[in-house]
């Protein structure tokens, strides 16, 4: 190998090392501390999808503020298989493929540990109704269970 390919593979080694873990870049809930009153529970919210984590949880931008105004919401009538488990990566794109784009309008049920349980619609149908329609099988560590509350 020549000498320069070498140092840029080293670099490029030493570089993917050296950065780290992309943080939740859903922050309006916090870890510890008050849930804004905006989204408790029975509070409606909406906004556009601005990341899916995996088949059951996504971040909406309900106000300016990048990352600050993004709520992580947990769906909350459906749980997909974890994004390492079998059919966990296929949740999480179906996930994406019906909310690309689209407005996405909650209800909360109250907080799931930094992030809001919520009822969730798109163009009126349940987010949980059209992963099952899509053929995405529930089955996370939540399942047959409400989520966890703080």
């Amino acid at each position: 190998m020549k000498p320069r390919r070498a140092a840029l593979l080293l670099v490029g080694g030493i570089l993917a090392c050296a950065v780290p873990a992309l943080a939740d870049p859903c922050r309006a809930v916090p870890q510890k501390g008050p849930m804004p009153t905006s989204l408790a529970r029975g509070e409606r919210f909406s906004g556009p999808v601005v990341h899916v984590g995996d088949g059951d949880s996504l971040c909406l931008a309900v106000g300016p503020r990048r990352g600050a105004d993004w709520v992580e919401v947990r769906l909350a009538d459906f749980y997909a298989p974890e994004l390492k488990a079998p059919g966990g990566r296929e949740a999480r794109d179906t996930l994406k493929r019906i909310t690309a784009g689209r407005q996405v309008d909650c209800v909360s049920r109250g907080r799931s540990w930094d992030r809001v349980a919520a009822d969730c619609r798109v163009a009126g149908r349940g987010l949980g109704d059209q992963m099952r329609a899509a053929g995405v099988h529930e089955g996370g560590r939540g399942w047959g269970e409400t989520p966890r509350r703080r």
